[in-house]
C-alpha cells in the first residue's frame, strides 16, 4: 500500500514544493558610511542625477514628499517649452508656506547607473536652491533607500548594491 501511495504521489506531483528564494543583499547603512561626512549635521541629501539625458546637479532627495518638482533653472536648462508640458491643476505649498500654481507636468527619464525610471515632474515657477526634487515615487520605483545622516542613496542593480554619494 505504501508503494502505491508513493507511486501515486510521484505521478501526480503531490510532493510538497519548496519556495524558490533569490537572496538579495540588504540595503543598510553603517558607521562606515559616515566616513567623509561632517558630523553632526542636519543637511538635506543633495545629489547629481542624469535627467532627460543631462547630468543635473543640486537634486534634492526628499523622502517626505509625494511629488517630484522641477524649478525654473532646470526647466530652462533642458530647453523645455510650454508645449512640452501637460496640464497639472492642483496647487502646491512651497517651503515658505506660500501656495504655488504649477506651470504643468512633464515625464522625463531619470537614470542612475544602468537603471532608468520615468518620472513625472511638476514644473513650478518658484525660487529654490535646488534644480529639482525627487521624492517617494522615484525612491519607490527604483527601490532606493536614502539616508540624510550618511549622505547617501543606495539601491540594488544587477544583484549588487550601488550608491550615490551626496554632494
Amino acid at each position: 500500500m505504501k508503494f502505491v501511495a508513493r507511486l501515486f504521489a510521484e505521478d501526480n506531483n503531490l510532493e510538497p514544493k519548496r519556495a524558490r528564494m533569490d537572496i538579495q543583499p540588504a540595503l543598510s547603512f553603517s558607521d562606515e558610511d559616515k566616513i567623509g561626512t561632517m558630523q553632526l549635521h542636519d543637511d538635506a541629501l543633495v545629489v547629481m542625477l542624469r535627467i532627460g539625458g543631462y547630468d543635473v546637479k543640486r537634486v534634492m532627495v526628499d523622502q517626505g514628499s509625494g511629488a517630484e518638482i522641477m524649478y525654473p533653472d532646470l526647466y530652462k536648462g533642458l530647453n523645455l517649452r510650454h508645449e512640452d508640458l501637460t496640464a497639472y491643476n492642483s496647487p502646491l505649498v512651497s517651503f515658505d508656506g506660500k501656495v504655488v500654481i504649477p506651470r504643468g507636468q512633464i515625464k522625463l527619464p531619470v537614470q542612475v547607473g544602468s537603471e532608468v525610471v520615468e518620472v513625472d515632474f511638476i514644473v513650478v515657477n518658484a525660487y529654490s536652491p535646488y534644480t529639482t526634487i525627487v521624492a517617494r515615487p522615484w525612491l519607490h520605483a527604483l527601490g532606493v533607500v536614502s539616508s540624510t545622516l550618511h549622505q547617501k542613496v543606495k539601491y540594488l542593480s544587477g544583484g549588487h548594491i550601488e550608491e550615490i554619494v551626496g554632494s
